[in-house]
């Protein structure tokens, strides 16, 4: 008598399913505002001024108003000058009989032609034309906006769908006997 045995060894199968893991970051929500800067320009203007009016005189090119008042101080000195000529003519005339020869003296001095000088009146004398000149000024104040900034910022969506494993058994294990005579 004979025993066979045969045997077979169970099967296992596994099957598994991966884990998924979905990340998305939204985008913040950003508000962000520079606001100008404040700026103030304060300015003077620069100033010159030119006067010529010496420059003018010095050429015999004078106002009206000037000519006149010129012409009336020469006329006043002038007249000045030959009362004071006469008084004194006068009063040598008076002591005449103290034998001095005023006739004499008076028709010499009287005699003469007076003496004129001659210059270019056409060019005006050195630094006649006055200059004056204020320079001008800038201030500027400058105030800087501060940033405004809003941010507002976004919780991540996390979606994980986890793996699984599943077992099961794909072949019993078994045992057989056959007896043979």
């Amino acid at each position: 008598m004979q025993i066979q045995m045969k045997s077979s060894s169970a099967v296992l199968a596994i099957e598994k399913s991966p884990s998924k893991l979905n990340i998305q970051q939204p985008q913040a929500q950003m508000d962000i505002q520079q606001p100008k800067p404040r700026i103030e320009m304060n300015k003077t203007l620069p100033a010159l001024t030119i006067d010529q009016t010496e420059a003018w005189a010095d050429m015999n090119l004078k106002g009206i108003f000037r000519l006149i008042s010129e012409f009336a101080t020469e006329g006043n000195q002038a007249w000045m000058q030959y009362l004071a000529k006469t008084a004194s003519e006068g009063n040598e005339l008076m002591k005449i009989e103290n034998g001095f020869g005023a006739i004499a003296s008076q028709a010499k001095r009287n005699g003469q032609l007076p003496k004129h000088e001659f210059g270019l009146g056409f060019i005006p004398s050195p630094f006649s034309v006055k200059l004056n000149y204020q320079p001008g000024d800038v201030q500027i104040q400058f105030q800087p906006q501060k940033l405004i900034s809003n941010i507002t910022p976004q919780k991540p969506m996390i979606h994980y769908q986890p793996g699984s494993i599943t077992y099961h058994l794909e072949q019993k294990n078994s045992l057989q006997f056959d007896f043979t005579t």
